[in-house]
């Protein structure tokens, strides 16, 4: 068993039913389901789940709900499951304080990794919405175009990075870092989209190429 409780709020029963179903079968506990902001704003504050599994088109409204949610319960952790691709979408349940955002095409078994990602501390986004995301919020920060694309990194995507520059596959970057290995495909795929590159190879050549130190005009062979 997991032991991570979770509460499903959307307001398509089916849809609600399947997920809680489907996480319940793999050893989670669903302890409530609620379909409006109403529902996840009580439910947070009265049975406190360890995972909030919440839709943006619902009565009330999910993004509006984050907010509130968290000023009553502040370490509440939300994982936005949807449809909505939109950029700004993402932005605001990001900075309003979710923790996860998920696009509901997503399968019963990687949602249930993201999920436990989520509950051990990790933020999460759909990785075909994490180069997008990092793509728009870079072009409307204004960064130079010049700067070392190895300092955007965060330090786990720098440990990760040394690693495939080392020739590690992901399974064994998984369990070198004790993490699952679709934790790591997720955190590539931000890396990729930092560096500005397309795959592993890239991203190594990448690093190599910040590491080569400079060649003295002076030196005589």
């Amino acid at each position: 068993m997991s032991g991570i409780r979770i509460a499903v709020i959307d307001d398509h029963p089916l849809f609600r039913e399947g997920v809680a179903r489907s996480l319940a079968e793999v050893g989670f506990e669903i302890i409530a389901e609620g379909s409006t902001r109403e529902d996840a704003i009580r439910i947070s504050q009265e049975q406190r789940p360890d995972i909030l599994l919440m839709d943006i088109s619902m009565p009330g409204g999910g993004l509006q709900a984050i907010l509130q949610i968290l000023e009553c319960v502040p370490d509440q952790k939300i994982i936005m499951l949807t449809v909505s691709e939109a950029v700004d979408d993402i932005v605001r349940a990001l900075k309003s304080g979710a923790k996860g955002y998920v696009l509901k095409g997503v399968g019963s078994r990687a949602l249930a990794e993201i999920v436990r990602a989520v509950a051990s501390g990790e933020t999460y986004v759909s990785p075909s919405l994490s180069a997008r995301l990092f793509s728009d919020l870079t072009a409307s920060s204004g960064a130079p175009t010049d700067a070392d694309p190895l300092a955007k990194l965060t330090a786990r995507e720098r440990e990760i990075l040394d690693l495939v520059a080392a020739g590690l596959s992901n399974k064994h970057i998984a369990i070198e870092l004790d993490l699952h290995e679709k934790t790591i495909k997720h955190h590539l795929t931000r890396i990729f989209a930092k560096l500005g590159v397309k795959n592993r190879t890239e991203a190594a050549m990448t690093l190599a190429r910040r590491q080569q130190p400079e060649i003295s005009v002076n030196k005589r062979a």
